[in-house]
Protein backbone atom coordinates (compact mmCIF):
# COMPACT_ATOMS: atom_id res chain seq x y z
CA UNK A 1 0.00 0.00 0.00
CA UNK A 2 3.03 2.40 0.15
CA UNK A 3 4.64 5.07 -2.41
CA UNK A 4 6.13 7.70 -2.45
CA UNK A 5 5.22 9.97 -5.03
CA UNK A 6 6.65 13.53 -6.21
CA UNK A 7 5.36 15.27 -9.13
CA UNK A 8 6.41 18.96 -9.78
CA UNK A 9 5.96 19.61 -12.86
CA UNK A 10 3.21 21.93 -14.26
CA UNK A 11 1.23 20.11 -17.71
CA UNK A 12 -0.06 22.27 -20.21
CA UNK A 13 -1.68 19.53 -22.17
CA UNK A 14 -3.97 20.02 -25.59
CA UNK A 15 -4.05 20.75 -29.01
CA UNK A 16 -2.76 24.85 -29.15
CA UNK A 17 -1.07 24.63 -25.83
CA UNK A 18 1.88 25.40 -27.02
CA UNK A 19 0.31 29.26 -27.63
CA UNK A 20 0.04 29.49 -23.95
CA UNK A 21 3.63 29.36 -23.12
CA UNK A 22 4.10 33.10 -23.20
CA UNK A 23 1.34 33.45 -20.21
CA UNK A 24 3.21 31.49 -18.39
CA UNK A 25 6.09 32.38 -15.59
CA UNK A 26 9.24 32.14 -16.82
CA UNK A 27 12.21 30.79 -14.52
CA UNK A 28 14.89 32.94 -16.29
CA UNK A 29 15.73 35.63 -18.82
CA UNK A 30 17.83 34.19 -21.43
CA UNK A 31 17.03 30.59 -22.41
CA UNK A 32 18.95 28.06 -24.29
CA UNK A 33 16.74 26.58 -26.74
CA UNK A 34 17.76 22.95 -27.20
CA UNK A 35 16.60 21.18 -30.24
CA UNK A 36 17.48 18.05 -32.91
CA UNK A 37 20.54 18.12 -35.33
CA UNK A 38 17.93 17.31 -38.02
CA UNK A 39 15.40 19.77 -39.98
CA UNK A 40 11.88 19.38 -38.91
CA UNK A 41 11.95 21.54 -36.24
CA UNK A 42 12.44 24.28 -37.96
CA UNK A 43 10.95 23.28 -41.13
CA UNK A 44 7.93 22.73 -39.56
CA UNK A 45 7.64 26.44 -37.60
CA UNK A 46 8.06 25.09 -34.03
CA UNK A 47 10.97 26.56 -33.52
CA UNK A 48 9.90 30.03 -34.74
CA UNK A 49 6.41 29.39 -32.45
CA UNK A 50 8.94 28.56 -29.46
CA UNK A 51 10.85 32.00 -30.19
CA UNK A 52 8.13 34.27 -30.45
CA UNK A 53 6.30 32.92 -27.17
CA UNK A 54 9.31 33.77 -25.14
CA UNK A 55 10.34 36.76 -26.92
CA UNK A 56 6.34 37.92 -25.87
CA UNK A 57 7.31 36.63 -22.46
CA UNK A 58 10.23 39.26 -22.13
CA UNK A 59 13.02 36.31 -22.51
CA UNK A 60 16.01 36.11 -24.90
CA UNK A 61 16.90 33.04 -26.78
CA UNK A 62 19.63 31.36 -27.80
CA UNK A 63 19.35 28.19 -30.25
CA UNK A 64 21.45 24.76 -29.33
CA UNK A 65 20.79 22.72 -32.60
CA UNK A 66 23.29 19.41 -31.69
CA UNK A 67 21.42 16.94 -30.44
CA UNK A 68 21.54 13.57 -31.68
CA UNK A 69 19.24 10.60 -31.90
CA UNK A 70 21.10 9.50 -29.36
CA UNK A 71 22.27 12.06 -26.85
CA UNK A 72 25.85 11.46 -26.48
CA UNK A 73 28.51 12.49 -23.63
CA UNK A 74 30.39 15.04 -25.86
CA UNK A 75 27.14 16.84 -27.01
CA UNK A 76 26.05 17.48 -22.97
CA UNK A 77 29.34 18.88 -22.33
CA UNK A 78 29.07 20.87 -25.68
CA UNK A 79 26.02 22.05 -24.63
CA UNK A 80 26.84 22.90 -21.15
CA UNK A 81 29.84 25.15 -22.37
CA UNK A 82 27.39 26.89 -24.84
CA UNK A 83 24.67 27.54 -21.40
CA UNK A 84 27.91 29.01 -19.69
CA UNK A 85 29.37 31.23 -22.84
CA UNK A 86 25.90 32.70 -23.73
CA UNK A 87 24.99 33.66 -20.27
CA UNK A 88 21.53 31.40 -20.07
CA UNK A 89 20.19 30.63 -17.06
CA UNK A 90 17.30 28.44 -18.35
CA UNK A 91 17.20 26.10 -20.74
CA UNK A 92 13.88 25.02 -22.98
CA UNK A 93 13.64 21.52 -24.62
CA UNK A 94 12.16 21.31 -27.90
CA UNK A 95 12.19 18.22 -29.60
CA UNK A 96 11.44 14.58 -28.65
CA UNK A 97 12.80 12.31 -25.65
CA UNK A 98 16.75 12.53 -26.97
CA UNK A 99 16.28 16.52 -26.84
CA UNK A 100 14.81 16.50 -23.55
CA UNK A 101 17.57 14.37 -22.47
CA UNK A 102 20.28 16.08 -23.48
CA UNK A 103 18.57 19.42 -22.12
CA UNK A 104 18.49 17.93 -18.09
CA UNK A 105 21.88 16.66 -18.48
CA UNK A 106 23.07 19.60 -20.13
CA UNK A 107 20.95 21.52 -17.22
CA UNK A 108 23.32 19.76 -14.49
CA UNK A 109 26.24 19.95 -16.43
CA UNK A 110 25.97 23.67 -17.17
CA UNK A 111 26.45 24.48 -13.12
CA UNK A 112 28.36 21.40 -12.09
CA UNK A 113 32.20 20.78 -12.39
CA UNK A 114 33.99 17.99 -14.34
CA UNK A 115 32.74 15.53 -16.96
CA UNK A 116 29.29 14.74 -17.00
CA UNK A 117 30.54 10.63 -16.68
CA UNK A 118 31.97 11.52 -13.26
CA UNK A 119 28.20 11.86 -12.23
CA UNK A 120 26.72 8.35 -13.99
CA UNK A 121 26.49 5.27 -11.78
CA UNK A 122 27.01 1.95 -13.10
CA UNK A 123 29.49 1.33 -15.78
CA UNK A 124 32.83 3.26 -16.04
CA UNK A 125 30.70 6.56 -13.95
CA UNK A 126 32.07 7.60 -10.82
CA UNK A 127 28.99 7.94 -9.23
CA UNK A 128 29.52 11.91 -8.01
CA UNK A 129 26.71 13.30 -6.82
CA UNK A 130 25.04 16.59 -8.54
CA UNK A 131 25.78 18.93 -5.72
CA UNK A 132 25.29 22.17 -7.13
CA UNK A 133 21.70 22.80 -8.67
CA UNK A 134 21.07 22.36 -12.34
CA UNK A 135 19.17 24.82 -14.46
CA UNK A 136 15.76 25.36 -15.26
CA UNK A 137 14.05 22.94 -17.83
CA UNK A 138 10.97 23.38 -19.66
CA UNK A 139 10.00 20.89 -21.89
CA UNK A 140 8.41 20.89 -25.05
CA UNK A 141 7.37 17.73 -26.52
CA UNK A 142 7.33 17.37 -29.96
CA UNK A 143 6.91 13.19 -29.63
CA UNK A 144 4.79 11.10 -27.99
CA UNK A 145 7.57 7.78 -26.46
CA UNK A 146 9.63 8.82 -23.29
CA UNK A 147 7.33 10.85 -21.10
CA UNK A 148 11.23 12.53 -20.16
CA UNK A 149 8.99 16.10 -19.88
CA UNK A 150 7.41 14.93 -16.56
CA UNK A 151 10.40 12.72 -14.82
CA UNK A 152 14.10 13.26 -13.39
CA UNK A 153 15.91 11.01 -15.76
CA UNK A 154 17.70 11.39 -19.02
CA UNK A 155 19.60 8.83 -20.92
CA UNK A 156 23.36 9.60 -22.41
CA UNK A 157 25.43 7.51 -24.15
CA UNK A 158 29.41 7.29 -23.89
CA UNK A 159 30.12 6.05 -27.66
CA UNK A 160 33.98 5.68 -26.42
CA UNK A 161 32.93 2.96 -24.55
CA UNK A 162 29.68 1.52 -25.36
CA UNK A 163 27.89 2.85 -22.32
CA UNK A 164 24.18 3.94 -23.01
CA UNK A 165 22.74 4.83 -19.03
CA UNK A 166 20.23 6.65 -17.27
CA UNK A 167 21.35 10.37 -15.74
CA UNK A 168 19.51 12.60 -13.33
CA UNK A 169 17.27 11.23 -10.39
CA UNK A 170 17.26 14.16 -8.34
CA UNK A 171 14.60 16.68 -7.51
CA UNK A 172 15.85 19.09 -9.49
CA UNK A 173 15.95 18.04 -12.69
CA UNK A 174 11.87 17.16 -12.99
CA UNK A 175 11.33 20.13 -15.53
CA UNK A 176 9.51 23.06 -14.01
CA UNK A 177 6.83 23.28 -17.18
CA UNK A 178 6.00 21.16 -19.46
CA UNK A 179 3.89 21.76 -22.91
CA UNK A 180 2.35 18.60 -24.62
CA UNK A 181 0.60 19.90 -27.17
CA UNK A 182 -0.57 16.49 -30.18
CA UNK A 183 -0.50 18.97 -32.50
CA UNK A 184 3.35 19.56 -32.87
CA UNK A 185 3.18 15.64 -33.54
CA UNK A 186 1.45 15.40 -36.21
CA UNK A 187 4.20 15.43 -38.53
CA UNK A 188 6.19 12.27 -37.00
CA UNK A 189 6.68 10.04 -39.61
CA UNK A 190 4.31 6.81 -39.17
CA UNK A 191 7.12 4.45 -38.33
CA UNK A 192 8.73 6.53 -35.80
CA UNK A 193 5.29 7.23 -34.52
CA UNK A 194 5.68 3.54 -33.89
CA UNK A 195 8.86 3.35 -32.10
CA UNK A 196 7.87 6.30 -30.00
CA UNK A 197 4.43 4.44 -28.64
CA UNK A 198 5.77 1.06 -27.76
CA UNK A 199 8.37 2.54 -25.93
CA UNK A 200 5.89 4.50 -24.00
CA UNK A 201 3.76 1.20 -23.86
CA UNK A 202 6.73 -0.65 -22.82
CA UNK A 203 7.37 1.55 -19.89
CA UNK A 204 4.00 1.36 -18.55
CA UNK A 205 3.95 -2.58 -18.87
CA UNK A 206 6.99 -2.91 -17.22
CA UNK A 207 6.02 -0.75 -14.02
CA UNK A 208 2.91 -2.76 -13.83
CA UNK A 209 4.71 -6.06 -13.57
CA UNK A 210 7.99 -4.35 -11.72
CA UNK A 211 8.19 -5.67 -8.05
CA UNK A 212 8.10 -2.37 -6.91
CA UNK A 213 4.32 -1.90 -8.49
CA UNK A 214 2.08 -0.17 -5.85
CA UNK A 215 -1.50 1.45 -6.34
CA UNK A 216 -0.30 4.34 -7.68
CA UNK A 217 1.65 3.08 -10.09
CA UNK A 218 -0.95 0.48 -11.12
CA UNK A 219 -3.48 3.52 -11.73
CA UNK A 220 -1.18 5.23 -13.94
CA UNK A 221 0.30 2.34 -16.01
CA UNK A 222 -3.01 0.63 -16.29
CA UNK A 223 -4.24 3.96 -17.93
CA UNK A 224 -1.43 4.59 -19.76
CA UNK A 225 -1.45 1.01 -21.34
CA UNK A 226 -5.14 1.42 -22.40
CA UNK A 227 -4.55 4.98 -24.10
CA UNK A 228 -1.72 3.96 -26.05
CA UNK A 229 -2.61 0.39 -26.94
CA UNK A 230 -6.16 1.59 -28.22
CA UNK A 231 -4.82 4.41 -30.52
CA UNK A 232 -1.53 3.95 -31.54
CA UNK A 233 -2.11 1.95 -34.35
CA UNK A 234 -4.77 4.88 -35.46
CA UNK A 235 -2.13 7.56 -35.37
CA UNK A 236 0.24 5.32 -37.38
CA UNK A 237 -2.22 4.99 -40.32
CA UNK A 238 -3.45 8.12 -40.22
CA UNK A 239 -1.42 11.35 -38.70
CA UNK A 240 -4.07 13.57 -38.58
CA UNK A 241 -5.92 11.79 -36.59
CA UNK A 242 -5.66 14.47 -33.88
CA UNK A 243 -8.30 12.32 -31.29
CA UNK A 244 -5.59 9.27 -31.85
CA UNK A 245 -2.69 11.82 -31.27
CA UNK A 246 -3.98 13.30 -28.27
CA UNK A 247 -4.96 9.72 -26.38
CA UNK A 248 -1.36 8.82 -27.36
CA UNK A 249 0.20 11.98 -26.01
CA UNK A 250 -1.56 11.21 -22.93
CA UNK A 251 -0.71 7.85 -23.00
CA UNK A 252 3.38 8.97 -22.76
CA UNK A 253 2.63 11.57 -20.33
CA UNK A 254 1.66 9.08 -18.18
CA UNK A 255 4.72 6.44 -18.87
CA UNK A 256 6.68 9.45 -17.72
CA UNK A 257 4.57 9.75 -14.58
CA UNK A 258 4.36 5.31 -14.22
CA UNK A 259 8.28 6.01 -14.19
CA UNK A 260 8.21 7.91 -11.01
CA UNK A 261 5.41 5.91 -9.22
CA UNK A 262 6.92 3.17 -10.32
CA UNK A 263 10.31 1.47 -12.04
CA UNK A 264 11.29 -0.16 -15.66
CA UNK A 265 12.43 -3.55 -15.74
CA UNK A 266 15.80 -4.66 -17.72
CA UNK A 267 13.57 -4.77 -20.96
CA UNK A 268 15.08 -1.14 -20.98
CA UNK A 269 18.53 -2.60 -19.47
CA UNK A 270 18.83 -4.85 -22.58
CA UNK A 271 17.82 -2.50 -25.23
CA UNK A 272 19.95 0.02 -24.13
CA UNK A 273 22.90 -2.27 -24.48
CA UNK A 274 21.72 -2.51 -27.98
CA UNK A 275 21.71 0.81 -29.42
CA UNK A 276 24.90 0.97 -27.38
CA UNK A 277 26.71 -0.80 -29.74
CA UNK A 278 24.47 0.38 -32.70
CA UNK A 279 23.45 4.22 -32.13
CA UNK A 280 21.40 4.11 -35.32
CA UNK A 281 18.88 1.57 -33.68
CA UNK A 282 15.83 3.26 -32.23
CA UNK A 283 15.35 3.01 -29.08
CA UNK A 284 11.89 2.04 -29.60
CA UNK A 285 12.76 -0.20 -32.55
CA UNK A 286 14.81 -2.19 -30.64
CA UNK A 287 12.15 -2.67 -27.89
CA UNK A 288 10.04 -4.25 -29.93
CA UNK A 289 12.40 -6.28 -31.55
CA UNK A 290 12.87 -7.99 -28.47
CA UNK A 291 9.27 -7.45 -26.68
CA UNK A 292 7.71 -11.02 -27.27
CA UNK A 293 10.37 -13.43 -26.56
CA UNK A 294 11.40 -10.69 -23.01
CA UNK A 295 7.38 -10.76 -21.86
CA UNK A 296 6.90 -14.40 -22.65
CA UNK A 297 9.81 -15.01 -20.34
CA UNK A 298 8.06 -13.87 -17.70
CA UNK A 299 4.39 -15.65 -18.54
CA UNK A 300 5.99 -18.94 -18.87
CA UNK A 301 7.52 -18.37 -15.33
CA UNK A 302 3.83 -17.72 -13.94
CA UNK A 303 5.28 -14.60 -11.74
CA UNK A 304 2.54 -12.44 -12.39
CA UNK A 305 -0.32 -14.42 -14.04
CA UNK A 306 -3.00 -11.90 -12.81
CA UNK A 307 -0.93 -8.85 -13.93
CA UNK A 308 -0.71 -9.65 -17.87
CA UNK A 309 -4.45 -11.04 -18.23
CA UNK A 310 -5.15 -7.31 -16.87
CA UNK A 311 -3.05 -5.66 -19.36
CA UNK A 312 -4.50 -8.28 -22.18
CA UNK A 313 -8.11 -6.32 -20.96
CA UNK A 314 -6.45 -2.99 -20.51
CA UNK A 315 -5.16 -3.13 -24.71
CA UNK A 316 -8.78 -4.17 -25.91
CA UNK A 317 -9.23 -8.42 -25.27
CA UNK A 318 -12.51 -8.41 -22.41
CA UNK A 319 -12.28 -12.00 -21.82
CA UNK A 320 -8.60 -12.22 -21.12
CA UNK A 321 -8.08 -14.95 -18.86
CA UNK A 322 -4.63 -16.18 -19.91
CA UNK A 323 -1.23 -14.52 -19.68
CA UNK A 324 -0.33 -15.41 -22.63
CA UNK A 325 -3.66 -13.05 -23.87
CA UNK A 326 -1.36 -10.38 -23.60
CA UNK A 327 1.46 -12.02 -25.85
CA UNK A 328 -1.68 -12.21 -28.56
CA UNK A 329 -2.70 -8.60 -28.05
CA UNK A 330 1.51 -7.24 -27.77
CA UNK A 331 1.41 -9.31 -31.11
CA UNK A 332 -1.50 -7.63 -32.90
CA UNK A 333 -0.34 -4.81 -31.68
CA UNK A 334 2.91 -4.21 -33.80
CA UNK A 335 1.00 -5.77 -37.09
CA UNK A 336 -1.55 -3.45 -36.78
CA UNK A 337 1.46 -0.55 -36.41
CA UNK A 338 3.73 -2.43 -39.23
CA UNK A 339 6.76 -3.05 -36.94
CA UNK A 340 6.29 -6.91 -36.56
CA UNK A 341 8.73 -7.78 -38.84
CA UNK A 342 11.52 -5.60 -37.45
CA UNK A 343 15.21 -7.39 -37.83
CA UNK A 344 18.06 -6.89 -35.58
CA UNK A 345 20.54 -8.13 -38.52
CA UNK A 346 19.09 -5.05 -40.67
CA UNK A 347 21.06 -3.12 -37.84
CA UNK A 348 24.11 -4.35 -38.14
CA UNK A 349 23.28 -6.98 -34.69
CA UNK A 350 25.31 -10.34 -35.08
CA UNK A 351 24.20 -13.46 -32.93
CA UNK A 352 28.04 -13.53 -31.25
CA UNK A 353 27.33 -10.31 -30.07
CA UNK A 354 24.28 -11.33 -27.46
CA UNK A 355 27.13 -12.27 -24.41
CA UNK A 356 28.68 -9.22 -24.64
CA UNK A 357 25.35 -7.05 -24.65
CA UNK A 358 23.56 -9.30 -22.26
CA UNK A 359 26.88 -8.42 -19.80
CA UNK A 360 26.88 -4.83 -21.03
CA UNK A 361 23.34 -4.09 -19.60
CA UNK A 362 24.29 -5.64 -16.14
CA UNK A 363 26.86 -3.86 -16.04
CA UNK A 364 25.31 -0.29 -17.13
CA UNK A 365 21.76 -0.56 -15.68
CA UNK A 366 22.06 -3.62 -13.60
CA UNK A 367 19.91 -2.07 -11.39
CA UNK A 368 16.22 -2.78 -13.47
CA UNK A 369 17.10 -5.72 -12.93
CA UNK A 370 16.08 -5.79 -9.42
CA UNK A 371 12.49 -4.82 -10.50
CA UNK A 372 12.19 -7.95 -12.68
CA UNK A 373 9.40 -10.30 -11.03
CA UNK A 374 11.93 -12.75 -10.94
CA UNK A 375 15.43 -12.81 -11.74
CA UNK A 376 16.95 -13.17 -15.12
CA UNK A 377 20.28 -14.00 -15.62
CA UNK A 378 23.08 -12.95 -18.35
CA UNK A 379 21.87 -16.79 -19.81
CA UNK A 380 18.45 -15.35 -19.86
CA UNK A 381 19.15 -12.47 -21.50
CA UNK A 382 21.28 -14.14 -24.34
CA UNK A 383 18.51 -16.71 -24.84
CA UNK A 384 16.14 -13.12 -25.25
CA UNK A 385 18.41 -12.32 -27.50
CA UNK A 386 18.21 -15.47 -29.67
CA UNK A 387 14.92 -15.94 -29.47
CA UNK A 388 14.13 -12.18 -31.01
CA UNK A 389 17.10 -12.59 -33.45
CA UNK A 390 16.08 -12.12 -37.43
Amino acid sequence: MSFNVFLPTRVLFGAGQLNNLKSQKMPGKKAMVVISNGKSTRANGYLSRTEEQLRLSGVETAVFDKVMSTPLRTTIMEGAAFAKDNGCDFIVALGGGSVMDAAKAIAAMATNDGDIWDYMNGGTGNGKPITIKPLPVIAITTTAGTGSEVDQWGVVTNDETNEKMGFGGIDDLFPVLAIVDPELMLTVPPKYTAYQGFDALFHSTEVYISKFSNLMSDMVALTAIENVSRNLAKAVKDGSDIDAREKVAFGNTLSGYSMVTGCCTSEHSMEHAMSAYHQELPHGAGLIMISKAYYTRFVEQHVCDGRFVRMAQAMGMADAGDPMDFIIMLTKLQEDCGVADLKMSEYGIKPDEFETLAKNAMDTMGGLFAADPCPLTAADCVSIFEKSYR
